[in-house]
């Protein structure tokens, strides 16, 4: 009677050391990653080949990386969210907000109320007044899901109006555009290590701390654990009310930091043109192989997924394919997407 556990035993250790033999590869060709990363790099094949002369160009590419900036920065606060299995549609409207609420705190700090001149002092105190700007939206959120247990769609949706509204109300209605000279010239248009961007530095630097915090921390397994079961993860010991409450402070830290940095690039508040931005994070996180189901993501994935958009709308752009095409290419990717999850999760659940 004995043998039967040792066979058993024997038998795992077996089928584990097959999986082990086949997940380089298996996981690899299984992996959303891996297919939504093909087709980023189809669409650059067939555009390089339908404009060899405009696309495949170190400026062209430049271009898209400055374009996807500040969306990425977005994006990546939303993965954590959506891998909760919660939804965030406030975070274009708390951009807009955080950008208001940091420039008017450097033009309150400067001379004539004028920042246009303003040294490195009052700019550190524009960004710390957006960084707050979007941890006061992210602890609404928070608070409102994880401890009245209101449904983040219908929290999000009420806090992207009121948002937009305050900034509206601190602006009077209009844009502010006296930005100062020096932020633009260092964080908007300002180049280091060999022509590299420093919006793109910036990005590229919180989307690789982002990406630390979500596969390697205590963290990140708390975040995909509350996705896969907010029960499983209550009696595996997890605070899942004071994760959630982190996990949309971290959403809204990192829309005010994306404000600042749309403020640098923009030299405007922009009111009126973040509108989607909400929609175009959640989309790209989506594209990028995050369930909307909660439990899966890669930030790898959320990168890949920024780019097929902004891909597909700088290709048309210069093949002249008409607006109206790129809104429904980008269209049937996220449904192909969404798809193919749902496959992926009937495929699991039958096994």
């Amino acid at each position: 009677m004995r043998s039967e556990p040792s066979m058993t035993a024997a038998t795992s250790v077996e089928n584990g050391g097959q999986l082990k033999r086949r997940s380089l590869g298996a996981r690899l060709v299984t992996a959303n990653t891996f297919w939504i990363a093909l087709v980023l790099v189809a669409l650059i094949i067939v555009f390089s080949a339908l404009a060899p002369n405009a696309f495949p160009t170190v400026f062209n590419f430049q271009r898209l990386a400055i374009e996807t900036a500040v969306l990425l920065v977005l994006a990546v606060g939303m993965t954590f969210v959506i891998i909760t299995g919660g939804i965030d549609l406030s975070v274009g409207s708390v951009l807009i907000f955080a950008g208001m609420v940091s420039a008017k705190t450097m033009n309150a700090l400067s001379e004539n109320g004028s920042a246009i001149d303003a040294g490195w002092g009052v700019i550190i105190a524009g960004l710390v007044a957006a960084v707050l700007g979007g941890l006061v939206w992210g602890f609404v959120n928070g608070f409102l899901i994880a401890h009245a247990k209101v449904p983040p769609l219908i929290v999000t949706l009420g806090s992207f109006g009121a948002a937009l509204g305050a900034a509206s109300l601190l602006g009077d209605g209009s844009d502010i555009r006296t930005i100062p000279t020096t932020l633009k010239r260092a964080l908007g248009s300002g180049t280091s290590f060999g022509g590299i961007p420093n919006l793109v530095i910036t990005a590229a630097v919180i989307t690789l701390i982002a990406a630390w915090l979500l596969h390697t921390t205590r963290f990140g397994r708390y975040t995909f654990a509350v996705g896969s079961s907010q029960e499983a993860a209550r009696r595996a010991g997890i605070g899942v009310t004071a994760h959630l409450l982190k996990v949309y402070l971290l959403a809204g830290l990192l829309a005010g930091a994306a404000g600042f940095m749309s403020l640098a690039y923009y030299s405007t508040t922009g009111i009126a043109a973040h509108s989607t931005d909400n929609l175009n994070a959640i989309a790209a996180v989506v594209m990028g192989g995050t369930s909307l189901f909660g439990g899966v993501g890669t930030m790898l994935g959320t990168v890949i997924g920024v780019f097929i958009p902004a891909v597909l709308k700088k290709g048309f752009n210069i093949v002249h394919v008409q607006d109206y095409w790129q809104m429904i290419a980008v269209g049937a990717v996220l449904v192909a997407a969404v798809w193919f999850d749902q496959q992926r999760r009937r495929a699991r659940d039958r096994l």
